[in-house]
């Protein structure tokens, strides 16, 4: 998702922060000033990117970039290069900018993971895509990225002075990034238009931020998304494959945004670039995405226990077998009629919310009932019961699947949290299951009534 706007053939590319309900208003900017007077022939296909840091209170983005295909000087190939930076940092200390330098030289290999073939274009459809770098402790940084076609002499007539962008990148970096349901204001001057305030607001429920499950409902039957939640709930190996860089990232967020409120902890790279292909040989736990024209080595190459999926003809081309077995089969088809019952759908967010929520209900009541079996000393640090846990679950086949469960990093991980935390998150897992409980609760009250 751009963080910036470019003016191309009279048509302005708004940016817009999935992070807010609330779309930034249209903006226009041309190239970086020092690159007006290179003598570029060719059309070139360039990529606008931010790497935003999402704790609150933070800034908005930590780099806006645009990475341009230039010419090598020997030869005819095309290199990705980084051709302006905001904001140009000072006075870094040495390990600091040693850790940038490996950030901004690992950026424009993913803004352009299609391999060495590059050439001069004169049309390509602008796309949207994301990645995910991960950082040696774990921590990982997301780069939204908008590539679109930039005609030379669409430049030269619609270039904006940097002295009026520069003021408002500086505005945004520098505002305090809101706290969920907050909304913060920004001024900006476009020229012929004068003042011009920006609200933002970020939703009050944060779990849905940055998802869009509508690609992957164009690709896949609800049969097949429940399959790949199922692997990804044991934490297997899955690969999809899929033309647009857009499309395979949109659906990797989604289906990592079904696990909700677990998170995806292992390997999980949207968009593979063609250098690091081998990724899909590691013996452990991965996400990824592929871009089609890969398929033939990914196939070729040894793998073990994974499921790969074709986006493009919404078909397995791997699997293990046993995805239809993992889950509990009555939870598996309360998951299915939830699914089915959605025809009316009208927004992003009512497709979304749709599509989350069985899942979400799916932990409910398997795990919902993890805060009862902490058992905390006179400091507040608490110990998880998992036998007790695990025996509390009077369905067989629920208890079943627990067990394995509950031996995922993905489960530890969230435990864990859970036990250095004294009262239980107020968020929307929390919520829905009080919603749960108090269901139950009515349910036997009525049972009760009629004997």
């Amino acid at each position: 998702m751009p963080c910036r706007s470019e003016k191309m053939e009279g048509q302005v590319v708004g940016g817009m922060f999935r992070l807010f309900r609330n779309r930034l208003p249209r903006l226009r900017a041309g190239p970086p000033q020092d690159n007006r007077g290179e003598a570029v022939k060719e059309p070139e296909r360039a990529q606008e990117l931010c790497l935003p840091n999402f704790a609150g209170g933070q800034h908005f983005f930590e780099y806006l970039l645009v990475v341009s295909l230039k010419k090598k000087r020997s030869g005819d190939d095309y290199e990705p290069t980084i051709t302006y930076q905001f904001p140009k940092r000072e006075n870094l200390l040495r390990g600091q900018q040693e850790e940038e330098e490996r950030l901004l030289g690992a950026i424009p290999l993913f803004c352009f993971p299609d391999g060495n073939e590059w050439a001069p274009l004169t049309e390509y459809p602008r796309e949207t895509f994301s990645f995910v770098l991960t950082n040696v402790d774990g921590s990982r940084k997301i780069g939204y990225c908008r590539r679109l076609l930039i005609l030379d002499e669409v430049e030269k007539r619609h270039q904006i002075s940097m002295a009026v962008i520069y003021p408002f990148m500086q505005g945004l970096r520098e505002a305090a990034f809101p706290a969920p349901g907050k909304t913060v204001t920004l001024k900006s001057f476009i020229p012929d238009s004068g003042t011009e305030f920006i609200s933002l607001t970020r939703p009050l429920d944060s779990h849905l931020e940055h998802v869009d499950f509508s690609s992957l409902l164009q690709c896949l039957r609800f049969e097949q998304i429940l399959q790949i939640f199922a692997s990804a709930v044991l934490e297997r190996k899955i690969i999809f494959l899929a033309e647009g860089l857009s499309t395979l990232s949109q659906c990797i967020h989604a289906a990592a945004a079904l696990l909700y409120p677990f998170s995806w902890a292992h390997t999980y790279i949207p968009v593979v670039p063609e250098s690091l292909l081998a990724t899909v040989c590691c013996p452990t736990p991965f996400m990824v995405g592929v871009q089609m024209r890969f398929r033939q080595e990914v196939m070729d190459s040894p793998m073990e226990e994974v499921l790969l999926v074709n986006l493009c003809e919404g078909t397995f081309l791997m699997s293990v077998g046993d995805e239809k077995d993992i889950l509990p089969p009555k939870l598996q088809e309360d998951i299915l009629d939830s699914l089915s019952q959605g025809s009316d759908l009208q927004t992003s967010e009512q497709i979304n919310e749709h599509v989350s929520g069985p899942f979400v209900q799916f932990f409910v009541k398997t795990v919902g009932h993890y805060a009862s079996y902490i058992k905390r000393e006179a400091n507040g640090q608490g110990h998880f019961q998992e036998r007790a846990f695990c025996k509390a679950l009077t369905s067989k086949t629920n208890r079943r699947f627990v067990k394995k469960f509950v031996k995922t990093q993905l489960f530890s991980l969230f435990i864990q949290e859970a036990e250095k935390s004294k009262n239980p998150p107020a968020g929307y897992f929390q919520q829905k299951i009080l919603e749960y409980e108090e269901q139950k609760k009515q349910k036997k009250s009525r049972e009760k009534t009629v004997k």
